[in-house]
């Protein structure tokens, strides 16, 4: 009786376990971007030093236009999908 138990208990909680539908493809994961400090030492330059706060703002000016750049294309995306839904096939057009 107890095994009939059991196994009543851990069959529905297995059936989570399966995979239902669609999958959804998982890009590769991005390697670290590179660090800010380490790069603009890498030019020679001193912490401080004039040459050293231009490389650190050009990088962050530079960060920030990427993720600008990226978020319109995602409000892009959006609005095109928006304006242009797709609606499934509905049987016999007749």
């Amino acid at each position: 009786m107890r095994p009939l138990l059991a196994l009543l208990v851990i069959v529905p909680l297995l059936g989570g376990c399966f995979e239902r539908g669609q999958t959804v493809a998982v890009d590769a994961p991005q390697p670290p971007p590179p660090d800010d400090d380490a790069v603009c030492r890498a030019n020679n330059t001193q912490p401080g030093s004039p040459a050293y706060i231009v490389c650190r703002k050009e990088r962050d000016a530079a960060r920030a236009k990427s993720e600008a750049r990226a978020d319109r294309a995602q409000r892009n995306l959006g609005e095109y999908m928006l304006n242009n839904p797709v609606r499934p096939y509905s049987g016999d057009s007749r």
